[in-house]
């Protein structure tokens, strides 16, 4: 059972609160700035989130409205506070998302102190259900695809599971990789060396990793082998062993490109592949491999596809709204294409 650490109120007389009205007392440990939040923000957002009236006097707060609506805020307030418990601030984001994770009837506060990886000071967390969903799935299966919109974290995620993956002699090198093709640009006609011509496609890897490690550890770890990161057409003709290995932007891969690196493949490695199948730069109209993959692998185990939306964007609000606004425009804009249904997930 979940622990519940706020309790409801009774009056003198020993007798529960009326009905469509419940008392919750905040721990006494618990500042009531850090549930409030800096000139009450918190208080305003749920205001605005949830139909119960929020009352608040001291420690305790009041909350009024039908039993569904009193339940609710409740829950919400329970789960705020058994996250400040934990030690963990809270932000106005991480609020916005416990209220919508609650009335999904999941614990949000499972979802948001579910630590992956801490470096210098910071530490990487899933910020949203589907996310967490995302995370627990690239433990329990060899095989792993994140498909979603920009900003879902579904790349980031995947370094942050193989970095702790390296760090726990889980594998003995990480190698990162993702399609030269984006926006109609090919490789021949960009100036520099080839090194120079990769660079700009590989950079959002780059990134990742400086952020989840030492800044002086990368380079020598790439200068190792440790940590490979390369175009897909690397891989073609390897057998990758004991590696954590994740194929960026994979809506970029044909579908023999797909099948070339799904078959690297080695003894004692995971593969983790991300995409946008709603941002395809392939010329001519030519298939996705990471949209006909879905089909393809549909009820092979070992297999989980984990589906991301505009709900899990976790950059600034108005992404979120951005690729919303995106999907209304195309929904209304292109007619209506047959697509296979959802697979399910390998047990």
């Amino acid at each position: 059972m979940k622990e519940r650490t706020l309790t409801p109120h009774t009056s003198h007389a020993g007798l529960p609160s009326q009905p469509g009205t419940r008392v919750l007392t905040i721990p006494a440990s618990i500042d009531m700035v850090n549930v409030l939040g800096s000139r009450d923000e918190f208080l305003r957002l749920l205001e605005h989130e949830l139909d119960a009236d929020i009352l608040v006097r001291g420690n305790e707060v009041t909350l009024t409205g039908t039993t569904a609506e009193v339940a609710l805020a409740a829950d919400v307030l329970t789960e705020m506070v058994t996250i400040l418990r934990t030690g963990q601030g809270l932000t106005s984001d991480n609020v916005e998302r416990i209220v919508g994770m609650t009335s999904a009837s999941e614990s949000p506060a499972e979802v948001l102190t579910h630590n992956i990886l801490s470096n210098r000071g910071k530490t990487i967390r899933p910020k949203t259900l589907n996310q967490k969903r995302y995370v627990d799935a690239i433990d329990a299966h060899t095989v792993v695809f994140g498909i979603g919109p920009a900003g879902t974290g579904k790349t980031y995620l995947a370094v942050a599971k193989a970095v702790q993956a390296l760090q726990a002699k889980q594998v003995n090198r990480i190698i990162l990789t993702r399609p030269a093709i984006e926006a109609g640009e090919r490789l021949g006609f960009l100036p520099g060396t080839l090194s120079e011509k990769i660079d700009p496609y590989l950079r959002p890897l780059y990134d990742a990793l400086h952020d989840m490690m030492d800044p002086d550890a990368v380079p020598k770890l790439l200068t190792a082998g440790t940590i490979e990161v390369a175009p897909l057409a690397y891989m073609r003709g390897r057998t990758l062993n004991d590696a954590f290995i994740i194929l960026d932007e994979a809506q970029n891969t044909s579908m023999e490109q797909m099948k070339m690196f799904l078959t690297r493949l080695g003894f004692g490695s995971r593969i983790v592949v991300t995409g946008d199948v709603t941002q395809i730069d392939l010329p001519g109209g030519q298939t996705s491999g990471l949209r006909a993959v879905q089909g393809i692998l549909d009820g092979v185990s070992d297999i989980a596809f984990c589906n991301l939306t505009n709900h899990d964007v976790v950059r600034h609000k108005l992404v979120g709204r951005i690729v919303e606004a995106y999907d209304q425009y195309e929904s209304m804009t292109n007619p209506p294409v047959l697509r296979s249904h959802r697979p399910r997930r390998s047990r």
